[in-house]
């Protein structure tokens, strides 16, 4: 049996120490036997509430959990060309990136990730964490730079923040591996020789390279880089013609192969193959903990219900005899008033 209260057990004392008292004092003084039965059910019905309050449930067993001692790395493109408009049915490609991250975070039950994102420059966006829900709420609100400001799309530029973060983690959590996730294009605009993800190869335990685009191509909106800025209808133009941007599906092997990890070519509908992770333990849980506690709280409500509805159907019954009373008195009254004058 546990107890979940809904305020502080002090604070239910005090509240119902009052109530307790005048009905106590109410069933003792009470001589007539039908009003002792009626303050012994006022009685009950305060016991009731009290205990409703304190949510009283029945716990089950243990659960074993499998959680996740992995800290991933998540690499994501925000170039201008990651919403090039060819994932799907004309979707950018940045819509499948956040489906993939969606389904990845359910994967690696109690993970920790860590969101780096790159265009010209890297930057951490999310240093580790176990919430899931803050890497998707970056995600959501993720926009790639401001397209009057691209110096062209580098596909190496967080090579050296991904190497700086894997080794730090390496010396600080010697029992947790390490998995990286790129999520890109392979689209390389820039002048520069893109830099080498090999330097993070002995660091990284597992992960995968997603790629993501078509060789067809897909037109780029305009962009301006704030996510509180209504997206523009114009496409971003070469030579007078709208732009597009192409998968680049070596580049994307190059890092895949620097990495040690494999490379998946995303398409819209098709699920994402994720590796094992690779260290994991079995825990034990209570279900108490788990969320496994059977609340009887709603059985203790049925019957203050109903103890309220007998009350209810007791006191329009008093009401009515009352009324009847009253209009017998006054009919009584004006046969007596006629009588006098008459």
């Amino acid at each position: 049996m546990t107890f979940q209260p809904v305020i502080t057990p002090i604070l239910l004392v005090l509240l119902f120490a009052p109530l307790v008292y005048l009905v106590a004092r109410a069933l003792i003084t009470a001589k007539a036997p039908r009003q002792r039965g009626l303050w012994a059910t006022r009685a009950l019905l305060v016991v009731l509430c009290f205990v409703m309050l304190l949510r009283p449930g029945l716990t089950g067993s243990a659960t074993q959990t499998v959680t996740t001692n992995t800290d991933i790395y998540l690499v994501v493109d925000t170039t201008a060309s990651i919403v090039a408009e060819d994932w799907g049915d004309g979707e950018q490609r940045i819509d499948g990136i956040r489906e993939d991250v969606a389904e990845l975070v359910t994967q690696y039950a109690g993970a920790r990730f860590s969101l780096i994102t790159f265009a010209s420059n890297a930057e951490v966006r999310l240093p580790l964490t176990t919430d899931s829900s803050a890497v998707m709420s970056s995600l959501a609100v993720l926009r790639p730079e401001t397209t009057s400001v691209s110096r062209g799309s580098d596909i190496g530029a967080a090579a050296n923040s991904l190497q700086r973060v894997l080794t730090t983690a390496a010396g600080t959590n010697t029992d947790r591996s390490r998995m990286v996730f790129y999520f890109g294009d392979g689209e390389q605009t820039s002048d520069r020789e893109p830099d080498s993800f090999a330097e993070s190869a002995e660091l990284v335990d597992g992960g995968a390279v997603f790629g993501y685009g078509t060789t067809a191509g897909g037109p780029m909106k305009i962009t301006s880089g704030y996510a509180t800025d209504s997206p523009s209808d114009e496409y971003i133009e070469y030579e007078g013609e709208v732009a597009l941007s192409v998968i680049d599906e070596a580049n994307l092997q190059k890092i895949a192969d620097d990495l040690g990890v494999n490379l998946e070519v995303r398409e819209a509908g098709a699920k994402a193959t994720f590796p094992p992770a690779p260290t994991s333990s079995m825990t034990l849980s209570n279900s108490e903990t788990a969320g496994g506690v059977f609340d009887l709280s709603w059985i203790l409500a049925i019957a203050v219900s109903a103890i309220i509805a007998w009350e209810l159907l007791r006191a329009t019954m008093l009401t009515t005899q009352l009324r009847g009373l009253k209009a017998t008195a006054r009919a009584e009254q004006r046969a007596a008033d006629e009588g006098s004058h008459s």
